[in-house]
């Protein structure tokens, strides 16, 4: 099992560099492994933007700057994954419920963009992401996408789609919202950054081990 091995790995690995004597060589151990996590690649024009799923209204708002900049003309989000239990109950007590993607396109057209997309197959997570969005992009003939992410998130994501991508047209970039509460300079400054840290980086150290020449 990788996991416990893993876990034992990216454990030794932050205590050590937390338990340096000199505060400085400490911090720039941390701030090093924070920024491993963030990718963000050079943004050129392109056909449509897609925020991943997990970006929320970080994303959103990126999204909204990207298409006001003229990077692209439409946006593009991921169907949320129906849950029965919580899905069925609203409806069964008569309250309408909104799920992340109809969230998402309200907060896109309220920021006073139009015609957002639904790409229309649920997805849970990155590696669903990455075999969604090749057959997409085929589908509807895109030849170049921008995909919004949170900044912690970013470095794997851009390993997942640069593999699912390949051997397809479409030119994939990695654009990390600017609106990310993950700051890689600070991120071990709360007990938030410091969670979102670590469990990024067991996740990042687990790709690599999976796919070491992405």
């Amino acid at each position: 099992m990788l996991r416990p091995t893993l876990r034992a790995l990216t454990a030794a690995t932050l205590l050590g560099a937390a338990g340096l004597g000199i505060p400085g060589v400490r911090s720039a151990a941390l701030r090093a492994a924070g920024e491993a996590l963030v990718a963000d690649d050079v943004v050129t024009k392109a056909d449509v933007i897609v925020v991943a799923v997990d970006a929320d209204g970080a994303g959103v708002l990126e999204a909204a700057d990207l298409v006001q900049a003229g990077i692209a003309p439409r946006v593009a989000v991921f169907s949320d994954p129906p849950d029965p239990v919580v899905d069925r109950e609203f409806l069964r007590r008569g309250v309408p419920y909104e799920d992340a993607a109809a969230r998402s396109v309200r907060q896109l057209e309220a920021l006073g963009l139009t015609g957002i997309e639904q790409i229309p197959r649920a997805v849970a997570g990155t590696e669903d992401e990455g075999r969604v969005l090749p057959a997409w992009c085929d589908e509807h003939g895109i030849r170049s996408l921008v995909v919004v992410s949170t900044a912690d998130h970013s470095r794997r994501l851009q390993r997942v789609l640069r593999r699912s991508m390949a051997g397809h047209a479409a030119q994939v970039m990695v654009r990390r919202t600017r609106y990310s509460p993950f700051d890689p300079d600070r991120w071990w400054w709360s007990r938030e950054g410091l969670r979102i840290g670590i469990v990024e980086l067991q996740k990042l150290v687990l790709d690599c081990l999976r796919h070491p020449f992405s």
